[in-house]
């Protein structure tokens, strides 16, 4: 019963740090918990189960999974546009997915191509979009276990290098002031053909989306 009282506290408190000026270790474990259904979304979307035991679903109506809902939204429209990126990522990388530091390693690697030229939310939504994609070829190769760890890695690579920018603009919350259209073919308008090379780990390039703010 202790246990589940803390845990009850924690979720409170974890949800609260949504609607003020979260702390970057808040920023850090809502970057994992994003990633999370991210992940887990994009695994059922292709068929195939994965368990997170930290995993909870967020409770509808509440800031993360209106949080969430953007990112993956957004997601859609990335992946829309170059769907190819985002499929197969471990062939594209020339990497094994049986293990997790080669996962990790190629993963931390094209994370520092996408922001080398600065951050957008869009390139964040990309971040996401590449993780899950790798997320996919792990389970589909039967290495669910290094799902975990590339959600760890994800949330490293936002506690080293995204954690000042989200502060700036108060939290994940911001990704809401994005424009998301209904309509396939009026997406020019929230669309920056920002173009974005993966060098020699991923041999290809894409536009990432969403104005610079």
């Amino acid at each position: 019963m202790e246990v589940l009282r803390r845990s009850s506290v924690f979720a409170a408190e974890f949800m609260d740090a949504f609607d003020r000026s979260p702390t970057d270790k808040e920023l850090v474990a809502q970057a994992k918990a994003l990633g999370r259904e991210f992940v887990h979304a994009r695994l059922l979307r292709a068929g195939l189960a994965w368990s997170a035991p930290e995993r909870a679903a967020p409770a509808p109506g509440g800031r993360l999974a209106e949080v969430c809902a953007v990112l993956l939204r957004l997601g859609d429209e990335l992946e829309l546009i170059r769907p190819s990126i985002y499929r197969n990522v471990a062939r594209q990388l020339n990497v094994s997915v049986q293990s997790e530091t080669v996962v990790t390693d190629a993963f931390l690697a094209v994370a520092t191509q996408i922001f080398s030229a600065g951050i957008t939310w869009g390139k964040v939504v990309s971040l996401y979009s590449v993780a899950a994609g790798l997320a996919v070829d792990c389970v589909r190769q039967a290495q669910p276990a290094v799902v975990h760890a590339l959600v760890d890695c994800l949330g490293e690579f936002v506690r080293k290098t995204l954690v000042a920018w989200l502060r700036r603009r108060g939290g994940w919350t911001d990704v809401l002031k994005c424009v998301v259209s209904t309509d396939p073919g009026f997406r020019s308008h929230w669309l920056v053909a920002t173009l974005c090379s993966f060098g020699r780990f991923l041999k290809a390039t894409f536009f990432v989306l969403l104005p610079e703010r």
